[in-house]
């Protein structure tokens, strides 16, 4: 393993708060598991699956239950660590917010020219609050593992297992072993909050448009009513 180049995380990292556990930083390997539920009724084996990914020797691994603010934490977390290289996402996948969905979809094809992860089935999924510099860095530093609707501790044991060999390991359809830190220096920086509410948000031309029009007529009245003061 001494061939396998290591780096220091940026001095904030990981710089977004939430519901994970930080584990070994120089791990190539990081796992989201998939909450479906409030954050107060998370289940017990959801928790756990949390723990044996820190146990097993994840550099971080915590719940994810939104496919916008969620995701752009995720991203942040992760590019401030060049020795991350993987993502696993596992859990039963999230009915109302597509949260597997949306991440496996953003790994694959990014973002349009909205801001919205392109070919995904989830409902609102914006990532406003977060550089594009960010997201293509997230895209180009890590390959994700997709164990979505899967909960086994056994199998997430083998897939981060299989992250840390030094020879190629096959794990399913994916060979996997630590290719070492990503080559560019670490990407430190916070989510901007410009947007806490990404389903309000327009999500189509004629929904942009109509906005448009609401803000020119609200400040017409507004000048309007200056002069008439």
């Amino acid at each position: 393993m001494a061939d396998i180049k290591k780096v220091e995380p940026a001095k904030d990292h990981p710089p977004e708060e939430g519901c994970y556990l930080r584990g070994n930083d120089y791990s190539p390997v990081a796992v989201v598991v998939i909450l479906r539920w409030r954050r107060e009724e998370t289940p017990a084996d959801i928790e756990r699956l949390v723990r044996v990914a820190i146990e097993s020797g994840a550099a971080l691994a915590g719940t994810l239950q939104t496919e916008n603010i969620g995701i752009e934490k995720i991203i942040c977390n992760i590019v401030s660590n060049p020795n991350i290289r993987y993502l696993v996402v596992c859990g039963p996948e999230s009915p109302g917010h597509l949260v597997g969905d949306a991440i496996l979809a953003l790994a694959k094809n990014g973002l349009d020219e909205r801001r919205r992860i392109i070919a995904t089935e989830a409902p609102t999924p914006f990532l406003f609050n977060i550089q594009p510099e960010f997201v293509q860095r997230f895209r180009d530093q890590i390959a994700l593992i997709d164990l979505i609707n899967e909960g086994s501790p056994e199998i997430l044991r083998q897939a981060v297992w299989s992250c840390y060999q030094e020879k190629p390991t096959q794990f399913r359809q994916y060979e996997l072993y630590d290719p070492g830190a990503y080559q560019s220096e670490p990407l430190s920086g916070k989510i901007t909050w410009k947007i806490t509410q990404p389903s309000l948000e327009p999500k189509s031309d004629e929904e942009c448009a109509q906005r448009e029009k609401i803000q020119s007529l609200v400040e017409r009245i507004k000048q309007a009513g200056k002069r008439n003061a």
